[in-house]
């Protein structure tokens, strides 16, 4: 309350004592003035210290620095458990969604090249976005522990899942939480080695059926296609994408013209429910601007020989996965997607392009899939992940390299 509105007559006679009804006793009248002083030598000190800011340079750079820490401190960009990091997301199409990011390879770098497009559908889409690993006993991310997946309780909120996996084989807790997305319908974006994402589940498991040596596992049963084997040479024959003729009009391609990758093309033959959407043109190198190779190969299906080009094979394609719950999951697969072939702005595009498409949005013109803090990939090949990284070392304002 403010002294000088204090008013004993304002508030009738129950400030007054018995014996001094319709008056003020001196004791009142003094406490009265005391309350008065003391309230104008505040405001003169507060008068003082806001003139102070006005005139001091030093004053106004504290408080300013004061305010910006209070806003920092407020936001929350990244979160993150001791094995799992999460992107808070800017405004955009995507918010209210969350994709879920499942990193588990032994050799293309899955743990580099997801947080990566996890930091791109955050900041420039708006999706919410979480990345989970496999890790080791020292609490760093650990590829090769197909044993491992971290916090598996993001994928019970998960909107769509971004794969790559190879040959895990999981706890049931993190198994069951994978099965029960695939059931409720998720659309599910699969790159590279996630044709044989799973392998080794013992027999008699739930998830047995998952085995890439049982029918083709889940990459033929879920996503089309299992691994049948490498058809242009491994680590010395390079990947250019044609889109597939009946394709070209397909949303997914919004803005995707130049499709380049360091990893060769997989030899690949999706189930008849499955539209091709690219194919994989052989380079004679492994540079961007090589030839076509131009030699025979026989293919592993059938044994018959053809022309490494002709036809090519299939890179990427969609397909409406009915599950046995009755649901529908949208899937795109690439057998492009090692860290390396992200660096590929329009391999980062049809990725984030499929993500619009799996969750039935509209796909944007020309999605902005600038690299968001650095990224500078390790080359692919196995045991040649870096050691010693934590999720935390892969938080927002932290390059990738």
């Amino acid at each position: 309350m403010n002294p000088e509105n204090t008013s004993f007559e304002g508030r009738g006679n129950r400030g007054a004592s018995k014996g001094f009804r319709g008056g003020h006793s001196p004791a009142i009248r003094a406490r009265t003035e005391i309350s008065l002083a003391i309230g104008r030598e505040r405001r003169h000190k507060l008068s003082q210290s806001h003139s102070l800011m006005k005139t001091s340079p030093f004053i106004r750079v504290r408080a300013a620095a004061l305010a910006c820490f209070a806003l920092l401190a407020c936001a929350v960009p990244t979160l993150f458990g001791a094995d799992w990091i999460s992107y808070e997301p800017k405004p955009g199409p995507g918010t209210g969604k969350h994709i879920v990011f499942l990193a588990g390879d032994e050799e293309y770098r899955s743990e580099e090249g997801l947080p990566m497009l996890a930091k791109i559908l955050s900041q420039r889409h708006g999706f919410k976005t979480t990345v989970l690993f496999s890790m080791g006993a020292d609490g760093t991310i650990d590829p090769n522990n197909g044993g491992s997946l971290s916090h598996p309780e993001a994928l019970d909120s998960a909107d769509a899942i971004v794969m790559l996996l190879r040959f895990r084989h999981w706890p049931d807790d993190a198994s069951k939480r994978f099965d029960a997305a695939v059931k409720r319908g998720v659309p599910i974006i699969a790159l590279r080695t996630s044709t044989h994402a799973f392998n080794d589940y013992a027999k008699g498991s739930p998830w047995e059926d998952w085995n890439y040596g049982r029918k083709g596992g889940f990459g033929r049963q879920v996503l089309g296609e299992t691994w049948v084997n490498h058809w242009g040479g491994h680590k010395s024959e390079a990947t250019r994408g044609i889109i597939e003729p009946s394709a070209k009009s397909d949303p997914i391609f919004n803005g995707v013209a130049d499709i380049f990758g360091l990893t060769d093309v997989y030899e690949a033959y999706p189930t008849a429910d499955c539209k091709i959407l690219l194919r994989g043109q052989v380079l004679k190198g492994m540079n961007h601007d090589d030839a076509p190779a131009d030699y025979k190969k026989k293919r592993a299906n059938d044994k018959m020989e053809q022309g490494i080009n002709d036809p090519m094979m299939a890179i990427a394609w969609t397909r409406e996965n009915k599950n046995e719950n009755g649901k529908n999951n949208r899937v795109f697969t690439t057998t492009m997607g090692a860290a390396t072939d992200l660096v590929t702005e329009d391999l980062r595009r049809l990725i984030v392009n499929a993500v619009y498409w799996g969750l039935a949005m509209p796909v944007p013109a020309k999605a902005n899939v600038a690299i968001v803090d650095g990224y500078k990939p390790t080359a692919y090949g196995f045991d040649g992940f870096r050691k010693g990284v934590k999720p935390a070392d892969l938080a927002l304002g932290k390059p990738i390299e």
